[in-house]
């Protein structure tokens, strides 16, 4: 079985919110799909683990937003690899509330779905539960995000509790393997490259430091070797330290 072949699915981004007895939980999805036209109804995929999950399943609502293509990683960063326990997550963005009251984000959205839960189905690990859409709105018109763009642009990969993980070490063995069929057809050997041009993936989130890009969110310039990044430097997504970096 090739793992890889379940990246060419398709998903979306998006933000999954909810709130019960005044705590806001929320999270990053990529699994959230239309069942239904009447009544309109939306699925989402929940890992049992998620505080978010919790929070839905008691409340009976929750939010969707649809995040834009182009967008301040930070939000990612926040919602999808940091825990509630310890962050404000919805302390610097911008949420309203429609028909249900779950909190709505507004911040990179283009579209939002407000939901009452209608079914939940057991699937192991994850709830499967369907929402009928009491309201919704554009909030931008432009392209929403995509996870094949997500995961291209930013080298990264699915949050351990998403329903699409893979263990990153399978996916680099399955590749490694690739990579050694497709030298020995050519009957050439991999030269070595130094550590100062290999790229380094954080561990936590999966974000790829490319010394040819640097990273200029934090100022660094293009052809900065990741050795001679300060040692406070952190992950632009989920704010780990150099330690959790690996070469590629």
């Amino acid at each position: 079985m090739r793992l890889q072949a379940f990246h060419k699915l398709s998903y979306g981004m998006y933000l999954v919110a909810s709130e019960f007895e005044g705590i806001k939980t929320g999270y990053i999805a990529n699994t959230a799909f239309q069942v239904t036209s009447k009544p309109p109804q939306i699925a989402i995929s929940c890992h049992k683990n998620n505080k978010s999950t919790g929070t839905i399943l008691q409340s009976g609502v929750f939010s969707i937003s649809v995040l834009k293509k182009e967008l301040n990683v930070k939000l990612i960063g926040d919602f999808g690899f940091m825990s509630g326990s310890d962050l404000d997550k919805f302390k610097d963005v911008d949420t309203i509330t429609a028909k249900t009251g779950a909190p709505i984000v507004l911040d990179e959205s283009v579209a939002w779905f407000d939901c009452e839960v209608r079914e939940k189905t057991d699937l192991g690990s994850h709830w499967l539960i369907i929402g009928e859409v009491l309201e919704s709105e554009q909030v931008l018109d432009e392209e929403p995000l995509t996870y094949a763009y997500y995961r291209e642009k930013y080298k990264m990969f699915s949050p351990k509790n998403s329903p699409t993980y893979i263990e990153k070490a399978k996916l680099d063995e399955e590749k490694k393997q690739e990579e050694q069929e497709l030298l020995a057809e050519k009957g050439g050997t991999k030269q070595a490259e130094s550590d100062e041009a290999v790229p380094h993936v954080c561990q936590i989130c999966g974000y790829t430091y490319d010394p040819e890009v640097g990273d200029p969110s934090l100022g660094i310039p293009p052809g900065t070797p990741f050795e001679d990044l300060p040692e406070e430097y952190k992950c632009p997504i989920c704010s780990a330290g150099k330690e959790y970096f690996k070469k590629q």
